[in-house]
């Protein structure tokens, strides 16, 4: 078979839009592809003024080609326009409904772009980690009313209608499926799993210096993650009884919710002991995890598949988490495990940490269960699976045009 030039819409480090991280290691495994990609052109958001894309090697040429905005509805022209300059075998498109924009016009106006490269001539393929039927809309800042919410649905609809225009769409969750396949009478949907993230990782040591004791959270905060009620409830467990602890929140502002980090560290800037990381780096990314006694994850709704679930695993992390939505799919499907709380409940919160802090046996086992279900399926072997269908693609690309010159012939 050909070697494939492979194009990926994406946010990707150091930007900090949402699933940059994914994008990062996802990109890192197809630079190992070499017998079957013969180079990559990133499809990129524009940094801020005075910031830029590092150049870096490997065994695949990678071009990185800044050409959208979050936030502008210019986007499908501007990425159209590169696409065709960089001519592409094929473009992956590494999508949430919310990746191109905060506002409902330009979130909903990019997630068209791969219906217009489609209808360009270029093979396209999307990974959406989410679908706007599992949302919670009023936690995750898109809407406040009904009025508002029902608008948001039916423009949801809409567009997860053109989504589907592509020619193959990758969910990482079964239950996405079957909603898509029953609502949409979908057939070109597919599951693809998340897969970890460090295919070469040690086997983690759980028995780290705890003092004092880091209770860590990761993400991007202010939406459906929030962080009031975990700083709350570690404030009940600094108690003499126990060691000390430490609460580490890593992480930046949600696109949607700017500022949100400041104004909680200034509302609880009498609460000891609490660490604000500011946005972290991807070399800094083991040093906080490996650091944490206990992940946790403060959500009041999911909105796909936690790649933060999937890197806890990856260094054998214990969990506490919320029991709803689609943290119950991952956990059933691919075999990990936590301590769940409820989410409206600091008290709750509270337990469910302090289990696992007190029970060292508990926070080990764990650990370890989480460690072997994030390494299930490494991110390479998820690069080839992709590889095959882009390959199948292009060589039904490749006979619809051959028809085609034959037919004006």
């Amino acid at each position: 078979m050909r070697k494939l030039h492979v194009g990926v819409v994406t946010t990707f480090p150091p930007g900090t839009g949402s699933l940059n991280e994914y994008a990062f290691h996802f990109v890192r495994a197809l630079r190992e592809k070499s017998a079957d990609v013969s180079k990559i052109t990133l499809f990129v958001d524009h940094l801020p003024n005075g910031e830029s894309y590092p150049a870096e090697a490997g065994d695949v040429a990678m071009d990185i080609v800044p050409c959208w905005k979050f936030g502008s509805i210019k986007n499908p022209l501007s990425i159209m326009q590169a696409v065709r300059k960089a001519k592409p075998d094929v473009v992956l498109f590494n999508l949430q409904f919310a990746s191109f924009g905060d506002s409902r016009v330009s979130a909903a106006l990019g997630l068209f772009t791969p219906r217009l490269v489609k209808q360009a001539g270029f093979p396209s393929v999307v990974l959406l980690h989410n679908i706007m039927e599992t949302v919670d809309l009023k936690n995750t800042g898109f809407s406040g009313n009904p009025v508002l919410e029902w608008i948001t649905r039916t423009a949801g609809t809409l567009v997860t209608k053109g989504i589907l225009s592509a020619d193959l769409v990758a969910l990482t969750i079964p239950k996405y499926i079957e909603i898509l396949e029953e609502k949409y009478h979908a057939d070109n949907v597919i599951l693809a799993p998340h897969g970890s993230f460090d295919d070469e990782v040690a086997q983690p040591v759980h028995d780290i210096p705890l003092d004092p004791m880091q209770i860590m959270t990761f993400g991007k905060f202010g939406t459906y993650k929030k962080v009031e009620a975990l700083i709350e409830a570690f404030a009940t467990l600094q108690t003499p009884n126990r060691p000390p602890l430490e609460l580490v929140i890593a992480g930046s502002d949600s696109p949607n919710a700017p500022g949100y980090l400041a104004d909680v560290q200034a509302q609880y800037a009498h609460i000891p002991n609490v660490r604000f990381t500011g946005y972290v780096a991807e070399e800094d990314v083991p040093i906080i995890f490996g650091e944490a006694g206990v992940v946790v994850f403060p959500y009041t709704s999911t909105t796909g598949s936690s790649g933060v679930l999937h890197q806890a695993g990856d260094y054998g992390k214990a969990v506490v988490l919320p029991n709803i939505g689609d943290f119950a799919e991952v956990i059933t499907e691919e075999g990990y495990t936590g301590e769940f709380f409820e989410p409206a409940s600091v008290e709750s919160l509270a337990q469910s940490i302090a289990s696992l802090v007190d029970n060292p046996d508990k926070r080990r086992e764990m650990g370890q269960q989480n460690f072997m279900a994030s390494h299930g399926i490494p991110i390479s072997e998820i690069v080839d699976w992709y590889l095959f269908h882009f390959q199948t693609l292009g060589m039904e690309h490749v006979t619809e045009a051959t028809q085609y010159v034959v037919k004006q012939a």
